[in-house]
């Protein structure tokens, strides 16, 4: 969860991040094609305005200097189809003296191409209805001008732009024009920021500009104007508008504002669900343990109450005083024992998230072991089964709690029983080291796989047969045993084979 909400939040910035910088290339490029618009309408306005003005001098023949016929003529004849193709051109070129519009006393040459275009095509074939097959002769003719508009187009901007090398830019167009264009051509591509413009003449500044202008190379945009038809000119408008960065995170204001928004919400509710989650976790896991453990650790004293019971109704038996006083105080010894179960068993899930301490004693664990087989004793003679000890330890006094380690000795030999398909064929070994007390119990039962291994010290781990458990319990038993351990320092760990039977090893330290 804290990594999606990282990543949501560094999505989020990174997202704003990138509409903010989208927003200003986007507004960069509007502005391009402004300028350049704006620069192709100021050009095709004064094109026109000369065009308009030369057109009036061509009309009567008073300006005309001489006139060239070009004739060019192109045949193709084919003798096998008896066929002739013939395409004639006649080209006329007339030039003008005119009159300068922009310099005194001068004039400029216009050329006006103008041209008349013939095909002619024949093609004699014999009838083959005809009895002496007379020839026939089928003609096709047909004509067309040219007024060669890309010809006269070309040299009409080619001496317009003569005309206009040595004329001031003032005088081809006014600050009005020039204002009136760019707002018209920045309104349709929606820039109606406040803008300022000025125009200079190869880095000098000309009378065309909005009021006080400065060039600036990192905020201003600029354009030729009045372009060769390389693109060159000396003439260049600059533009920059002083309002831009702000004006431009204004209009994204509400969105930013929105997703600021959904990051504070989201991180709210995940602040509440994280809360809310840990909070049920803890009151779920103390009211499952609590359930749990109860169930688990009651069973075998309820078992050995049962089976005394079982024995004292025997005929044989309850006439015997003597045994019948032995399963009295059996049956005493495990109330006991369950009540001092009811007492602990909160503890034990306390225990088990290091919330309470316990307390410590010397002890010797030859009695510990002796006193967790009595408890078990009676399951195993009821499946015919036999504990059989190994005591080889020299040295046998720790520092534990009698209460918990007997539970941790009983609950490894109750599952030994529990996981005997047969009779029960239990071996208990003790040895000692220098610094280490160890206890090791190994049955003959089902045993379990690796991977069973690696877990079945987890609390509620269960090795799982399809969906059938062959043996019933709650995955708390061995769980138990590993926290008890661990909280003495000492060690637990198994060893075991498929079929072959378990060995559970404790080794605690010695005083």
């Amino acid at each position: 969860m804290s990594i999606s909400l990282v990543g949501i939040i560094s999505v989020q910035v990174y997202w704003i991040k990138d509409a903010i910088r989208n927003k200003q290339k986007q507004f960069d490029n509007d502005v391009t094609v402004a300028l350049n618009r704006s620069s192709e309408r100021i050009k095709d306005k004064e094109l026109k305005n000369f065009e308009v003005y030369v057109a009036q001098f061509k009309k009567n023949g008073v300006f005309r200097k001489n006139a060239e016929f070009k004739n060019f003529m192109f045949q193709l004849i084919d003798t096998t189809a008896k066929s002739k193709l013939t395409f004639s051109s006649t080209i006329l070129e007339e030039n003008f003296k005119i009159p300068s519009k922009f310099i005194d006393n001068d004039t400029i040459l216009i050329k006006q191409i103008s041209g008349k275009n013939d095909v002619y095509y024949s093609q004699a074939f014999t009838s083959t209805n005809e009895e002496f097959g007379t020839p026939t002769l089928k003609e096709t003719r047909y004509s067309f001008r040219d007024s060669h508009s890309d010809l006269n187009l070309q040299q009409l901007e080619k001496a317009y732009r003569e005309t206009q090398k040595l004329n001031l830019i003032q005088r081809r167009i006014t600050n009005k024009e020039l204002n009136s264009i760019l707002k018209e051509e920045f309104a349709k591509r929606n820039i109606t920021q406040e803008f300022k413009y000025g125009v200079y003449d190869d880095g000098f500044a000309t009378p065309l500009k909005s009021g006080y202008f400065n060039i600036e190379p990192k905020k201003n945009f600029y354009y030729p104007l009045f372009g060769d038809e390389n693109g060159n000119s000396k003439y260049k408008l600059y533009i920059k508008f002083p309002n831009r960065s702000e004006n431009l995170i204004s209009g994204m204001m509400k969105i930013l504002l929105l997703s600021l928004l959904f990051i504070g919400i989201i991180i709210a509710a995940f602040s509440t669900s994280l809360y809310q989650l840990v909070r049920q976790k803890k009151i779920s896991e103390i009211k499952t343990d609590f359930i749990n453990n109860m169930t688990h650790e009651f069973k075998t004293p309820i078992a050995t109450i049962n089976l005394a019971l079982d024995a004292i109704k025997n005929p044989k038996i309850i006439s015997d005083e003597e045994k019948v006083k032995r399963y009295v105080q059996m049956i005493r010894d495990e109330n006991k024992r369950m009540h001092g179960q009811v007492e602990n068993v909160l503890r034990i899930s306390k225990l088990e998230k290091n919330q309470i301490e316990i307390s410590k004693d010397a002890i010797d664990m030859h009695d510990i072991v002796n006193e967790a087989i009595e408890h078990i004793k009676l399951l195993v003679a009821n499946k015919n089964g036999s504990v059989t000890t190994h005591f080889e330890a020299i040295s046998t006094e720790a520092l534990g709690n009698k209460f918990h380690l007997t539970n941790v000795v009983v609950n490894i030999l109750e599952n030994a029983v529990k996981y005997s398909e047969s009779e029960p064929k239990i071996d208990v070994f003790t040895e000692s080291t220098n610094k280490y007390f160890i206890l090791k119990i190994k049955d003959e039962g089902i045993g379990m796989s690796r991977n069973a291994q690696k877990y079945v010290f987890n609390k509620f781990y269960r090795e799982h047969k399809g969906n059938i458990h062959n043996v019933k319990g709650h995955g708390l038993g061995l769980a138990y045993v590993k926290e008890i351990v661990d909280n003495h320092q000492g060690t637990v760990y198994v060893e075991s084979e498929k079929s072959k039977g378990s060995t559970f090893t404790v080794k605690l330290p010695l005083i």
